[in-house]
């Protein structure tokens, strides 16, 4: 099972050679935004594998073609909440894997000048304490967008939190264990720094636009 990072007490950064291998095809500005799609959504399915490792179950009773067995299904409702735009490109793969999971959405846009997060949408579950809730974004960069939607899902009633990033930036992991130390990140990279504009460095661009050919 993956550790925290030792530099970050709330990160865990997944090195498993299949998602290392993917994220070297999503780095590349090579990658068409079909093929971007792809990889976004291949990548965060096989992240949630083990982020949802220790969701709580509990035993049922199975009859098999032989016999009655006991079994064990997820006991609690499962939530992912992508940060829109960008987010909605790892929702496929994550169903793919969990389609049992109830999905919320959050609208947090950037202000390019300022570089803070602007809240324009707020669609969530109504019981979001009736189990573990996942937040999704390709990006972790300075934080705020992902600090700002803790808080609203806190606000909604969310206990349980993680969150899923394909790349981090130092800044956003301190960001978020100064103003949500209890919520675990997840990650594919922990990248070097960020950039005076709040770009992820060496990253893989802007994930909204690779992913929808706007860029």
């Amino acid at each position: 099972m993956p550790k925290a990072h030792p530099d970050f007490k709330n990160l865990v950064e997944f090195d498993h050679p299949l998602i290392q291998h993917k994220m070297s095809w999503i780095r590349d500005e090579a990658t068409g935004h079909r093929s971007f799609r792809g990889l976004l959504a291949q990548i965060a399915g096989l992240m949630v594998f083990e982020v949802t490792r220790s969701f709580p179950v509990s035993p049922v009773k199975v009859r098999t073609p032989l016999e009655v067995t006991e079994a064990r299904r997820l006991s609690a409702n499962i939530t992912v909440v992508p940060i829109l735009r960008s987010g909605l490109g790892m929702i496929e793969g994550i169903l793919y894997v969990m389609p049992e999971a109830r999905v919320g959405h959050l609208g947090i846009a950037r202000d390019h000048d300022t570089l803070e997060p602007v809240a324009y949408l707020n669609k969530l579950p109504k019981d979001l304490a009736a189990g573990p809730v996942l937040l999704v974004d390709p990006m972790l960069a300075t934080g705020g967008s992902a600090s700002s939607a803790i808080s609203m899902l806190r606000e909604a009633g969310a206990k349980d939190l993680r969150m899923i990033c394909l790349v981090a930036a130092p800044e956003g992991v301190k960001r978020l264990l100064k103003d949500h130390p209890d919520v675990m990140v997840y990650t594919a990279a922990l990248d070097r720094a960020l950039t005076d504009k709040g770009y992820i460095t060496p990253g893989l661009g802007d994930a909204g636009d690779r992913m929808y050919g706007t860029g």
